[in-house]
Parts: C-alpha cells; structure tokens; sequence
C-alpha cells in the first residue's frame, strides 16, 4: 500500500500537522524522512526496517553512513539525509553545551558523547575542554586505538588544554566492544591524566566510558 493510499488521518505527513510530532512513531518520523520506498515497500514499511535493523532510533543514530547500505532502497541521497539529521543533532546538542553549564544537562552530556563517539569502530580518546563556568569551548578527538598510559600522551593534553584556556576538562572514550565497565588501565590513564593537568590548575571533572547504548561516569563510580 502506498501512503497516499492510506486513510488521511494515518498519513504521516497529515498527522504530524495535526496532531503534532509526539502522536508520530519512530517509523513515521523516518517515513517522513524517506518520503518515498520501493515497489512493494512504501516509505512506511522503510522507516520501520531502519528502526527493526538498528534497535531504534537510538540505535539508529548511532550507526555510521556505511552500515546504512544494508538497508534495500537506501541510496545515497536517503542515507545523506539520514546522516544529516544526525549531524543537525549533535550540533544541537553542542549548541546546548556551549550555553549552559555542563552539569546543568548532564543527560545532554551523555547524549552528545554518544552520538560523537557511541558507533565508532575503534578506540577513540576525547576531551571536552571547559570554561570557568563549565561550558563547552570545544570537543577534540586526540588518540585513536588500544588506550593505554603509554598511547595516550598527558603533555598534548596540556598543551591543548592551555591553548584552548580551558578551566576543566571531561575526558571520554569509546569501547566498541559494547561494554561500559571501565578497566584497570582506563582507571590508570584517568590518574595520570588528573595529575598532569593539576600542574597548570585544569581540573578534571569526569570520565565517561561510551558505548551505543550508553555512556558510564567514572565520577558516580567514585574513579576520580
């Protein structure tokens, strides 16, 4: 069945117009997105696959241009839209950060270190550097793969911190495998990164270790 096929109050479009974006699925969001699908499979159908493949919008946001091939009738100007609004998101989300202090949103926190960091293959270590009222000046990627005390260098960390004027620091990496336990080394590595930036008075405020599914503070652990 094609949507125009469908009653009129079922039609994604029409709905949303009338009733508001909330009283919309995850699957007729998308369908808006898609606005067309294939024969035998309308826009509809489409955005449920997407959710169904993914685990959800979450998941879905979290997954990277080159897995949305998988998807039959994905082609690339659909999976350009896709990865735009999730680009739209995460600057939304920095936008937030940038306006109020970090721990006055500290979901929006979570949810930006997942969507930068949450669907990435390997190992990547970030920092978000903070002003004196703890907003975000900037999020940078520094170190890619295994971290370690020896792969992670504390000086470049200072180096960008002091550049950047930054009062205090979150640090932040991934662990594609999925689990968000930290581990004896990540405890390590926050240690040794706490006291090299206590020496040019940058705090260290938190750790999160992020997965697609969430992302776990080393500080509510009591790691710090």
């Amino acid at each position: 069945m094609l949507l125009k096929d469908l009653p009129l109050d079922a039609r994604p479009r029409e709905k949303l117009l009338t009733r508001g974006p909330g009283a919309l699925s995850d699957a007729e969001l998308l369908a808006l997105l898609l606005r067309t699908g294939l024969p035998g499979k309308n826009a509809l159908q489409m955005g449920q696959e997407l959710v169904d493949t993914f685990g959800g919008v979450a998941g879905l946001l979290h997954t990277g241009p080159e897995a949305l091939k998988s998807i039959k009738g994905l082609g690339p100007a659909k999976r350009a839209e896709l990865v735009a609004v999730l680009e739209l998101a995460r600057r939304a989300l920095a936008e937030e950060l940038k306006e109020k202090p970090l721990f006055a949103t500290p979901q929006a926190v979570r949810d930006y270190l997942q969507l930068q960091l949450g669907s990435r293959p390997h190992e990547i270590f970030a920092v978000l550097f903070l002003d004196s009222q703890h907003r975000l000046i900037a999020l940078e990627e520094l170190f890619r793969g295994t971290l370690t005390q020896t792969s992670v260098y504390p000086r470049e960390v200072v180096v960008r911190a002091l550049a950047l004027n930054a009062a205090s620091v979150v640090l932040a990496h991934n662990h594609p495998s999925g689990t968000a336990k930290p581990s004896r080394a990540d405890e390590a590595l926050t240690q040794t990164l706490k006291s090299a930036l206590a020496l040019v008075d940058v705090r260290v405020l938190d750790h999160f270790v992020v997965t697609s599914t969430g992302a776990l503070s080393m500080a509510e652990l009591g790691l710090l």
